[in-house]
C-alpha cells in the first residue's frame, strides 16, 4: 500500500473514530439538546399561557359579583386587662352613606388624582400591579401598592384583607364584571363611602364631620384633598396626632393630589399656587373610650398594627388600619388593672385637685402623662394618656414634642462607663471623677473650645464637684463637657441602645442637656434597660391578639445584652444618690410611704419651664412621669408652666416626683434591693481617695470622692422641692493620697446632706 493510500486509511479510521466517540460520549447532550429545542419552549410556554387563560376564563364564570358584606362583617374589637377581665369594646361603625351628587366634583376628582388617575379610562384593574401583588403574595413578601380604585372598593365592600392568592384573583375577577356592569360613578361612590378615614370614620360624609365638622357636600378642595391623602395612612397622617415626620409625608401626599389634579386639567394652576394646607380640628373621642380607656385602646391598635406589617400580615399601615378597624378582634393588654387605678389615682391626688384654672389661667396648660414598666419582662402595666380622652384625644405617655431635659444626664454617664472614657487629661469618668461646674464654663474639646457654655440652673457655680454630686445636682456644665470627652457620638449610640428613638438626630454638645424630643414611653424604655442590668428592655403594651383562628405573636420585649451590666449598675448605684441626697428628696426619700425601699432616679425640668420629669426605678417597677406645658386653645403651642399650682417654677422633684412616689409607694408590696455589681456610686461606701482640683475646661481628677453618705436621721424639716441656690458647693476635694481601693456591698440606709440645689436648667437648644 502506497503512502497516499495508508494516509487515507489513516483519516477514514479517524472519522470513524470520531465519529464513534461522538456517538457514545455525547449521546446524552444529543438527546438534551433535542429534548429542549426552541420549538418545544415556545410550545410549553404558550400551552402553560393557553391553561392560565383558560383557569381565568373558568374563574371569570363561576365567579359572581356576591352580595356587599361590609357592614355584615363589621364587629366589635374586644380590649381586655391582663387579668383578662373586659377593658373596653368598640362601639358601632360611625359610617352615613352620602350620594355621590351630593359630594363636590372637584372633590372626587381629588380621590382619583390621589389613588388612581387612569380610574375614568381604565378596566377597572391594574394588570401590572395586580401581578406585583400576586408574586409577593406567594413568595411571602406581603402585597404591595397598585390597585385600582375599583380594586380598592372590592376589597373593603366585598371581600376581607386577607392576603392570600384566591382572594386577589377573586378581587381581579369581580373588579373586571363590576367595571362592565356598573358606572365609575356608582364605583367611586361606593370606594368613598366605605373607606376607612381614621379618627372611627368611615366614608367620606363621617369623615368629614370627624376632621372639619362638615358634611361632605360643604368640602372645599383643599379639604377634599387632605381626606383623599389621608387614605393612605390614616392613623400615620392624622394632623392631630402625627409626628413630625408624619405631617411632613401627609402635607407631601397633599401636594401630590393637588399637582395630579392640575396635571389632569382638573383644576386650574394658578388656584392651585394660592392653595393653603387645610389642618384638621381636634378629633373628638368616642363616647365609650372616656377618661384613660382611649388612651389605652389606642395604644394597643398601634401596637397590633405595627406588628401585622412586623410579621406581613399587613403589607402597610393602609392595611394594617383597615384589618383591625374591621372588628372581630380579641386584644389583652399588659396593663394591670390595680395598678392602671392607683396610677389614675396618684395623679388625680397629687396634681388635679391642686390646679385651679379659674383661678390661675397656667393651670389650665398643665398636662400630665406617665408609664410604668416591669423590668423584667418589658409588660406595660399602667399608662396615664391625659385628663380624659375625650377631652385630650393627644396620649401625653407616647408624646414625643417635649424634651426630656435632665433625665437624659444618666445617658451621658452609661456611655462613659461603657466606653471606659476618659477626661481630656486621660483620667477615667468614674463616679468619684472631680469636673469644674463652674456655670456657662465653655465646654472644650482638646483644647478648642466648641462654643457651648450650658448655664447651671439658677447660674449656680458649684466649682470642683464629683460626677455623683453633679448628677444629684444635676450639673449642667459638668455633663456638657462629659459628653464631649466621651464623645457625642458615644452617647447618641449608647442612647439608641437603651431604646431612645436618636436615629435623626446630630451628635452636638446641646443634646446633654435633653433638647431631643422624648416621650414618657421613650424613658421608660431606657431606664428598664438600665434596670434590667443592661438587656435591652422594650415597653410592650400589647400582651395577645387574637382573631378568628388568627394569633398574632407578640416578641420577647427582653432582648440582648446592650450595654455591659457594669456600666448599667453603675448608673442605678449614682441614680440612688439623686434620691437620698438629691434633687428628689422631698417628695421620694423623705416619703413616709417608702418604707426602706430603694429607688433610683433622676429629674429633670426643660427650657423655660415648659416639662418637668421624674424618671424612677425600683428593682421590680419603672415609671416616668411628664409634665407639659400645652396652650388649651388650639392650635396648642407649648407654653411655660411657671405659676402652675401655686409654684413658682413646676420641677421634677415637685408635682412628677410626688406622681411617682404615690403611685409606686402605693402598689409596693414589699421592700426590695439592687444587685448590683459595681463599686461605685451613691449604692455603695465610696473608698477614701485623693483628687486634685479641677481645671476650669476640663475634668481632670479620676480618684472617687471622699463623701461619705450620712447614717443620721432624714432630716425634719420641711423640704422645698428642687431647692435652687446659687452658693457653690462647699466640699473641697481632699489632697490625701488614697489608701487603697476597698468598698463595702451596698448600704440600704437613707443618707441626708446639705440643701442642694435643683438640677435642672434654662435650656440650650441646637
Amino acid at each position: 500500500m502506497g503512502r497516499a493510500e495508508e494516509r487515507r486509511a489513516r483519516q477514514r479510521g479517524g472519522h470513524r473514530a470520531a465519529s464513534g466517540g461522538r456517538s457514545s460520549g455525547g449521546d446524552g447532550q444529543g438527546r438534551i439538546r433535542r429534548l429542549f429545542t426552541w420549538k418545544k419552549i415556545l410550545g410549553t410556554v404558550f400551552g402553560l399561557c393557553l391553561l392560565g387563560m383558560g383557569a381565568f376564563i373558568v374563574l371569570y364564570m363561576v365567579i359572581d359579583i356576591p352580595e356587599g358584606n361590609a357592614d355584615a362583617q363589621q364587629q366589635s374589637n374586644v380590649y381586655k386587662y391582663s387579668d383578662g377581665s373586659i377593658m373596653a369594646r368598640d362601639g358601632e361603625v360611625n359610617r352615613e352613606v352620602v350620594d355621590l351628587a351630593k359630594v363636590p366634583k372637584p372633590v372626587q376628582r381629588a380621590f382619583v388624582a390621589a389613588e388612581n388617575k387612569t380610574f375614568y379610562s381604565d378596566a377597572g384593574v391594574d394588570l401590572k400591579g395586580t401581578a406585583r401583588g400576586l408574586l409577593n403574595t406567594v413568595s411571602g413578601k406581603g402585597a404591595q401598592g397598585g390597585s385600582t380604585i375599583t380594586q380598592q372598593y372590592v376589597k373593603n365592600y366585598y371581600l376581607t384583607q386577607e392576603q392570600t392568592v384566591s382572594r386577589k384573583l377573586k378581587e381581579v375577577v369581580i373588579s373586571l364584571k363590576l367595571d362592565r356592569e356598573e358606572s365609575k360613578d356608582y364605583i367611586l361612590a361606593g370606594y368613598m363611602n366605605t373607606s376607612y378615614y381614621g379618627r372611627g370614620a368611615y366614608g367620606v360624609q363621617a369623615a368629614a364631620q370627624a376632621y372639619y365638622r362638615d358634611d361632605a357636600e360643604d368640602l372645599t378642595i383643599e379639604q377634599g384633598a387632605y381626606l383623599a391623602a389621608l387614605l393612605q395612612a390614616p392613623s400615620q397622617y392624622d394632623w392631630a396626632v402625627a409626628s413630625d415626620t408624619g405631617k411632613k409625608l401627609v402635607k407631601n401626599r397633599w401636594n401630590y393630589v393637588l399637582d395630579n389634579m392640575v396635571g389632569q386639567k382638573w383644576l386650574d394652576a394658578g388656584e392651585r399656587s394660592g392653595m393653603e394646607f387645610p389642618v384638621p380640628k381636634d378629633p373628638r373621642g368616642n363616647p365609650g373610650q372616656a377618661g384613660q380607656v382611649g388612651y389605652l385602646v389606642n395604644s394597643a391598635n398601634a401596637a397590633l398594627k405595627r406588628q401585622l406589617i412586623d410579621e406581613g400580615t399587613a403589607a402597610d399601615a393602609k392595611e394594617a388600619d383597615a384589618l383591625v378597624e374591621l372588628g372581630g378582634w380579641t386584644i389583652t393588654l399588659n396593663i394591670d388593672k390595680k395598678k392602671q387605678k392607683a396610677l389614675e389615682k396618684a395623679v388625680k391626688t397629687q396634681l388635679t385637685d391642686k390646679l385651679d384654672p379659674k383661678a390661675r389661667k397656667v393651670d389650665a396648660d398643665v398636662q400630665a402623662g406617665a408609664v410604668s414598666v416591669d423590668p423584667k419582662t418589658g409588660a406595660v402595666v399602667a399608662m396615664y394618656g391625659g385628663v380624659d380622652y375625650l377631652k385630650h384625644y393627644w396620649n401625653n405617655a407616647t408624646r414625643v414634642d417635649y424634651q426630656p431635659a435632665s433625665t437624659f444626664k444618666p445617658v451621658i454617664l452609661a456611655a462613659a462607663v461603657e466606653e471606659q472614657a476618659e477626661t481630656q487629661d486621660g483620667r477615667p469618668i468614674m463616679a468619684g471623677t472631680v469636673y469644674d461646674g463652674t456655670s456657662k464654663r465653655p465646654v472644650e474639646d482638646n483644647g478648642r473650645k466648641v462654643g457651648f457654655a450650658p448655664q447651671n440652673e439658677d447660674d449656680a457655680d458649684y466649682g470642683d464637684i464629683t460626677v455623683q454630686t453633679a448628677m444629684n445636682k444635676s450639673v449642667n456644665s459638668v455633663f456638657a463637657q462629659m459628653g464631649v470627652d466621651v464623645g457625642m457620638e458615644k452617647v447618641m449610640e449608647t442612647a439608641g441602645k437603651l431604646g431612645m428613638d436618636v436615629e435623626d438626630l446630630e451628635a452636638v454638645p446641646a443634646q446633654t442637656l435633653g433638647s431631643m424630643g422624648a416621650s414618657p414611653l421613650d424613658m421608660a424604655a431606657a431606664y428598664a434597660t438600665l434596670d434590667n442590668h443592661g438587656k435591652r428592655t422594650t415597653p410592650t403594651i400589647l400582651k395577645s391578639a387574637e382573631h378568628l383562628n388568627r394569633t398574632v405573636t407578640v416578641p420577647d420585649a427582653v432582648g440582648e445584652q446592650v450595654i455591659s451590666r457594669e456600666a448599667a449598675d453603675t448608673v442605678t448605684s449614682v441614680l440612688t444618690g439623686v434620691v437620698d441626697d438629691g434633687t428628689a428628696r422631698t417628695a421620694v426619700r423623705d416619703n413616709p410611704l417608702r418604707n426602706g425601699q430603694q429607688v433610683a432616679g433622676k429629674t429633670g425640668t426643660s427650657d423655660n419651664n415648659k416639662s418637668a420629669w421624674f424618671a424612677g426605678y425600683t428593682p421590680d417597677l419603672v415609671t416616668t412621669v411628664g409634665l407639659f406645658g400645652e396652650d388649651d386653645k388650639p392650635p396648642h403651642p407649648q407654653v411655660e408652666m411657671y405659676g402652675a399650682g401655686g409654684e413658682d417654677r413646676v420641677n421634677g422633684g415637685g408635682f412628677p416626683a410626688e406622681i411617682w412616689a404615690a403611685y409606686t409607694f402605693g402598689v409596693m408590696e414589699k421592700t426590695s434591693k439592687f444587685d448590683l455589681e459595681t463599686d461605685q456610686g451613691a449604692a455603695v461606701t465610696p473608698p477614701p481617695s485623693s483628687s486634685a482640683p479641677a481645671s476650669p475646661s476640663q475634668s481632670p481628677s479620676e480618684e472617687p470622692t471622699t463623701e461619705e453618705p450620712t447614717t443620721q436621721a432624714p432630716t425634719t424639716e420641711e423640704p422645698t422641692g428642687e431647692p435652687t441656690t446659687n452658693e457653690p458647693t462647699t466640699e473641697e476635694p481632699t489632697t490625701t493620697p488614697p489608701t487603697g481601693p476597698t468598698f463595702t456591698p451596698p448600704t440600704i440606709e437613707v443618707p441626708t446632706g446639705p440643701d442642694e440645689t435643683g438640677g435642672d436648667e434654662e435650656r440650650q437648644r441646637q
